[in-house]
């Protein structure tokens, strides 16, 4: 990541029962999101002892953000959620700072020319 992310969301969840629709349904919403202008990168993180999984996408703008809330198949995971998964919790934060690597955990960053 060559930008400094001015937001992040988080989606933390408890994995339930997840079946290939829901692997499919997840897999078209991150390519989709990879796609918006002002997406930065994303990261995942699992914990086989708890269950729970994490995902992190970092963003230019709030906007940016918006496209992927709205996007027609994020509102159609967001309707069946309980078919695949547990309790969830979701942060939207903005970014103050970035320390370190930026690029340390990251995946799918787009090449910095694609950055807007």
């Amino acid at each position: 990541m060559t930008a400094t992310p001015k937001y992040s969301s988080t989606f933390i969840f408890e994995t339930r029962n997840l079946t290939d629709e829901f692997h499919h349904i997840d897999s078209e919403i991150a390519k989709r999101a990879r796609q918006i202008s002002g997406f930065l990168g994303e990261e995942a993180w699992h914990n086989e002892d708890t269950g729970l999984h994490s995902e992190v996408y970092y963003w230019t703008s709030l906007d940016a953000l918006r496209q992927l809330v709205g996007m027609d198949t994020h509102q159609l995971a967001k309707s069946r959620y309980g078919e695949w998964l547990g309790e969830y919790r979701v942060v939207i934060a903005e970014v103050q700072s970035v320390y370190g690597n930026p690029s340390l955990g990251l995946e799918h960053a787009p090449e910095p020319q694609e950055q807007r």
